[in-house]
């Protein structure tokens, strides 16, 4: 599992964008594929 932080989260449209902890790299997320609701500055594990 990787862990990151929610860089930005845009409510009403449904999506945002996690960046990896130990990379540079960002990964796009979508509302339909979360169990918890996130918001920018968040930690999630992913």
């Amino acid at each position: 599992m990787n862990k990151g932080i929610v860089k930005f989260f845009n409510v009403s449209k449904g999506f945002g964008f996690i960046k990896d902890a130990d990379s540079t790299k960002e990964y796009f997320v979508h509302s339909t594929g979360l169990i918890d609701r996130i918001k920018e500055d968040d930690e999630v594990t992913f």
